[in-house]
């Protein structure tokens, strides 16, 4: 087992844990559990000598295909510094990623069916939450879901049915599956759905009826090669449309970013998307303005 706690900054590993959230409950390909990053601000938080922690707001949040949780740490430093306590972070590995490593899952041609066994395993997820184990460190009163590229998918597709999230933040994600029809091995998973049947049952434009109206916020690259912006913008143009929300649901997004395909990380935007993030959840989660 790789020591992962050495990958990350200091500051950030004082504060986490790594741990297989319901091993009981999911298994995926021979994996048992949910491997998870779990970062909280208070030191020795999960420690059962330590003083008992203070229950935080807590963000479920889910990397993109290929990578894993432990990806873009100064995320979730972010997130601990925020004010009036900070934030505390559950990142967790999709199927096939990081822990549970499955390398015929790298491939764009599985992400749909990646984005299906997330979305089945994240209840279960906030429920290990509650366990005692964790001291009452995790506010599930204040939960906020989010992700990046397939982990965005996942999550707007787990909130067009009943949800225990406050709001939500997507990067580089599509809510309207008809964007990418170009990508073969997107719509078809390689061939084995030419009928498109699973994209259309997870394409979260399709099935607005079960969405509740929370605060969103989506961020994206105008050039994104891999998930075209009009895949996001056609969503929350639905959404706002649907729900009358111009206000809560919110779009940023930027000419150019220099990232690779215009799709990872948002390269010389990178510090100011992570701020307007964490000053949405902190706004959301905290009562923070401004």
């Amino acid at each position: 087992m790789p020591d992962l706690q050495a990958k990350l900054p200091n500051a950030l590993a004082q504060r986490t844990v790594f741990a297989r959230l319901a091993a009981d409950d999911v298994e995926f390909e021979g994996h048992r559990g949910v491997p998870a990053l779990l970062a909280h601000p208070d030191e020795g938080w999960s420690e059962p000598g330590a003083p008992e922690p203070t229950p935080r707001p807590v963000v479920i949040w889910m990397h993109g295909r290929s990578v894993k949780k432990e990806i873009d740490p100064g995320r979730y430093l972010r997130w601990l510094r925020a004010p009036e306590g900070g934030i505390a972070t559950c990142a967790l590995d999709l199927p096939g990623h990081g822990e549970r490593f499955i390398e015929a899952y790298q491939g764009p041609d599985h992400t749909l069916e990646v984005v299906d066994a997330m979305a089945r395993e994240i209840d279960r997820v906030v429920g290990a939450l509650s366990d005692p184990r964790w001291r009452g460190a995790f506010d599930l009163d204040r939960i906020a879901i989010g992700g990046m590229s397939a982990g965005g998918m996942t999550t707007l597709h787990r909130l067009a049915s009943e949800h225990p999230f406050v709001c939500a933040c997507v990067e580089a994600t599509a809510g309207d599956f008809s964007f990418m029809k170009h990508h073969d091995a997107f719509v078809t998973c390689g061939g084995r759905d030419p009928d498109c049947s699973l994209a259309d049952c997870l394409d979260p434009v399709r099935h607005l009826d079960g969405w509740r109206p929370i605060p969103l916020l989506a961020l994206h690259s105008d050039k994104d090669q891999w998930v075209p912006v009009g895949s996001i913008r056609s969503f929350v143009d639905a959404v706002r449309a649907r729900f009358d929300q111009p206000d809560d649901v919110e779009i940023v997004t930027w000419p150019e970013t220099g990232a690779w395909q215009e799709h990872a990380g948002f390269g010389k935007v990178s510090n100011d998307a992570k701020n307007i993030q964490t000053a949405f959840f902190a706004r959301h989660l905290l009562g923070v303005e401004g």
